[in-house]
């Protein structure tokens, strides 16, 4: 193969790559949540410590909030099919640990104050802003799902 060659056929190669991973990953599933994690985090500006997702249905979405070793995730739900789901998919990534699915119900999550940094409030979970205002740490963000928008709440410094 000549130099010219070798010079077209590099590109080629590494864009088929990317291609290929990319319809991998749409074709696993991942896609969405993963690109819903990315953009939560960087509208939060959050960059690290507890991260909790309320509502966290099959757990994609949970598990993807764990960008690096920085974060320690965990995901609530309401019903336990959710919390077996959830659990499955975060074991089946290789997370379990610093991400963790547990059940929850009731008007007051198990937090005590300002430890939270990042809440995450999906699948129709109605939280009463005091109580989540009363989680966060300062500076903290509450992201909260209200259709295809999310709607973001930083907790003030005191």
């Amino acid at each position: 193969m000549s130099t010219r060659q070798q010079r077209i056929a590099r590109p080629l190669v590494a864009l088929f790559t990317v291609l290929s991973l990319l319809a991998w990953t749409a074709s696993s599933g991942q896609a969405r949540p993963v690109t819903d994690a990315r953009k939560t985090l960087t509208t939060s500006g959050v960059k690290g410590g507890l991260v909790v997702h309320v509502g966290c249905g099959d757990g994609r979405l949970t598990a993807a909030l764990r960008a690096n070793d920085g974060y320690l995730v965990q995901g609530l739900a309401q019903n336990a099919g959710d919390v077996r789901k959830a659990r499955k998919h975060v074991n089946s990534r290789g997370l379990y640990g610093p991400v963790s699915v547990d059940r929850w119900s009731g008007d007051r999550l198990p937090y005590a104050e300002n430890i939270v940094n990042l809440l995450v409030v999906d699948g129709g979970v109605d939280i009463a802003r005091d109580e989540m205002m009363r989680v966060l740490a300062p500076h903290g963000v509450a992201c909260v799902r209200d259709g295809d928008r999310w709607a973001k709440t930083t907790k003030p410094w005191p």
